[in-house]
C-alpha cells in the first residue's frame, strides 16, 4: 500500500457511541474501574474501525475514543504540565463550558510512553493504515503564551522550546517503535494566528504574534528531526471545533509561509466556510508537499453536494496542481467527548461523501498522491 495522505482522508476524531459515553460517565463517578472503561473503549474502537473500513477509508483512526480532549489528554502527560482555566478568547456559541489550557510549572519532558498502547490496539484491529493523531508541540504555548510558562523554570523561552522539541522527539520515537507510520500533528496555532483577536491575545500574554509562526514551525521541525524515515507526518490546522463552535476567523495569508516551511508531508487545511478565506495562499505550497482540502464541514449535519465539492476542488486546483490535492472533512467530528451538533448517521454520510467524491475526481480514493497514475 502506498504511503499517505490518501485522496480520501480524515482528520481523526469521531462521535462517541452512547454506550461509550455512558461507560466514561460511570467511570468518572467511580462506579466502574479503569479496566471496565478500557473494555468499553475497545468495543467502540473495533466497531468504528469496521465502519471506516466498510466506507472505504484507507487511513483509519480510533476516533480518539480514549480521550476527553483532542489535545489535553496528551499534553497533560508531559512532565511539567498542569491544566488551568482559560481566560483568553472563548469559543463562539459553545455555552458556558470552555476547555482548560496548559500551564507549564516544571521542566518539560517525556519520561514515559504516551498513548502507545492506544496506537498498538488500533494497529491490531485494522488491515488498513492506522493513523495516530497527537497535538502539535505549539499547543503547549498559544492559548496561555508566555504568561502560562513559569519564569522560575524557564526565565528564557529558548530553553522551553528546546525541552518541548526534545520531549516530542521522545514521544514520537515511542510511537515509531510501536509501528506508527502515519502521524498527524493537530496544530490550530497557525490558523488561530490569522485572526486579529487572537494576535492581540498573544500580545496580552507577553508574546509577539509576528514571530510566533516561525517559532512554532522551528519547534515542529526540531521535534521531527529523528522520526523514522518511513513515517509520514501531516499537520492539521483549523479555527476551533468545540461542540461545533470556533474561536478564530481569517485567511491563511499571515501564516502560510511559516506553516509551509515545516518538515511534514502534507497539510490538512480547513476550507469549509468563509472563516478560512480563499484558496490563494495555496500558491506557496512547496513542490512535493500535499494539501488535504477540508471542504466537508463537521459542524452541521447538512450533507455537501458532490457537485459543490468538485467545484471547490477545481477552484483550489487553480493555485496548486490537482495531483497535489486530497479531500477530507475540515476537522474531526468530536474533538472533545461532547461531540459536535450532528448525528452519527450524518457523520458516516459525510465520510462516505468524501470517499465518493475522491473516487470520481481522482479515480481511486485509496491511492496516495505519490502512487503512479
Amino acid at each position: 500500500m502506498p504511503p499517505p495522505p490518501y485522496r480520501a482522508d480524515q482528520v481523526g476524531s469521531l462521535l462517541r457511541p452512547e454506550s461509550l459515553a455512558a461507560a466514561r460517565a460511570a467511570f468518572k463517578r467511580a462506579e466502574v474501574d479503569a479496566a471496565t472503561l478500557r473494555a468499553a473503549e475497545d468495543v467502540a474502537v473495533r466497531e468504528a474501525v469496521r465502519r471506516q473500513e466498510t466506507i472505504g477509508l484507507q487511513a483509519v483512526t480510533d476516533g480518539e475514543f480514549r480521550r476527553d480532549w483532542w489535545h489535553l489528554d496528551f499534553l497533560s502527560q508531559l512532565d511539567g504540565v498542569q491544566l488551568k482555566s482559560n481566560e483568553g478568547e472563548k469559543f463562539k456559541i459553545a455555552g458556558q463550558e470552555q476547555p482548560p489550557i496548559t500551564a507549564v510549572t516544571g521542566r518539560i519532558g517525556c519520561s514515559r510512553p504516551m498513548m502507545v498502547d492506544d496506537f498498538a490496539f488500533l494497529k491490531s484491529v485494522t488491515s488498513r493504515t492506522p493513523k495516530m493523531t497527537i497535538p502539535s508541540p505549539s499547543m503547549l504555548h498559544l492559548r496561555g503564551g508566555r504568561a502560562s510558562i513559569s519564569t522560575a523554570v524557564y526565565p528564557e523561552l529558548d530553553a522551553f522550546w528546546d525541552d518541548v522539541a526534545a520531549a516530542y522527539r521522545q514521544a514520537i520515537a515511542h510511537l515509531g517503535a510501536a509501528g506508527c507510520r502515519y502521524l498527524q500533528l493537530d496544530d490550530i496555532t497557525f490558523a488561530y494566528l490569522c485572526d486579529p483577536k487572537i494576535r492581540q491575545n498573544c500580545v496580552n500574554n507577553g508574546d509577539d504574534p509576528d514571530a510566533l509562526p516561525q517559532r512554532y514551525a522551528a519547534t515542529i521541525n526540531a521535534a521531527l528531526r529523528d522520526k523514522p524515515a518511513d513515517m509520514t507526518v501531516t499537520i492539521h490546522t483549523c479555527r476551533g471545533n468545540f461542540k461545533s463552535a470556533w474561536v478564530a476567523e481569517g485567511g491563511y495569508e499571515p501564516v502560510v509561509e511559516a506553516m509551509f516551511s515545516t518538515d511534514v508531508d502534507g497539510y490538512f487545511m480547513e476550507f469549509d466556510s468563509s472563516r478560512a478565506g480563499g484558496f490563494e495562499p495555496l500558491r506557496a505550497l512547496p513542490r512535493g508537499k500535499k494539501v488535504v482540502l477540508g471542504l466537508v464541514t463537521t459542524k452541521v449535519g447538512e450533507l455537501e453536494s458532490k457537485d459543490d465539492l468538485k467545484r471547490r476542488i477545481d477552484a483550489a486546483a487553480k493555485f496548486v496542481p490537482l495531483d497535489s490535492l486530497c479531500l477530507s472533512p475540515q476537522c474531526g467530528f468530536s474533538s472533545t467527548h461532547h461531540g459536535n451538533a450532528l448525528s452519527v448517521d450524518d457523520q458516516w454520510r459525510k465520510l462516505e461523501r468524501v470517499v465518493e467524491v475522491a473516487r470520481e475526481v481522482w479515480g481511486d480514493a485509496h491511492r496516495s498522491i505519490d502512487a503512479p497514475r
